[in-house]
């Protein structure tokens, strides 16, 4: 497991004095701004959040070292990290993306069906991509209970017992 977990992103300029727009990634967007200062992925760089209000799909946030637009356009796209000791305690049926990024997949037979490549979320449910044992093919498994009964994130497994449809055909036998 890393150090650093993604907690937002800067998503480009708000305004012309050098403010930021800013997507949380937390249970409660706001405290996005708790975890600071937040870091690049390579951390080299620092930030410390004032969120100022809320605006569609996240926050107009200051922060002190960005002062123009063209500062603040720059960082578009910056991906925002906070050390995972900062973070909250999880219960033990959440758990933080970026764990379950890379884990095994095996089926309740024990079949290794691939490894958790990216965890979506589309507006419902979240989805783990799924890179396919064997094969460059990807799928997407709804990660609820039914799916995923069990992940270990000590042995680096997960359970699942996929809905019909999801795994190609000849892995579906």
């Amino acid at each position: 497991m890393s150090d650093m977990v993604c907690v937002g992103a800067i998503a480009g300029a708000y305004g012309v004095r050098g403010e930021v727009r800013v997507k949380s990634y937390c249970a409660a967007p706001e405290d996005v701004a708790t975890y600071g200062p937040l870091r690049r992925e390579d951390g080299t760089q620092a930030f410390t959040l004032a969120l100022l209000h809320p605006i569609k799909n996240g926050f107009a946030a200051r922060i002190a070292e960005v002062a123009t637009k063209e500062e603040a356009d720059a960082l578009k796209g910056t991906a925002l990290y906070a050390h995972r000791d900062q973070l909250p305690a999880l219960p033990d049926d959440e758990f933080y993306h970026a764990d379950l990024i890379g884990l095994a997949v095996h089926d309740t037979g024990g079949t290794l069906l691939g490894r958790v490549k990216s965890v979506q979320n589309h507006g419902a449910d979240d989805l783990l991509e799924l890179q396919l044992a064997g094969s460059s093919d990807t799928t997407f498994l709804p990660f609820t209970k039914a799916a995923v009964p069990t992940v270990d994130l000590a042995s680096g497994r997960i359970v699942a017992d996929p809905p019909l449809g999801v795994l190609p055909e000849a892995e579906q036998d």
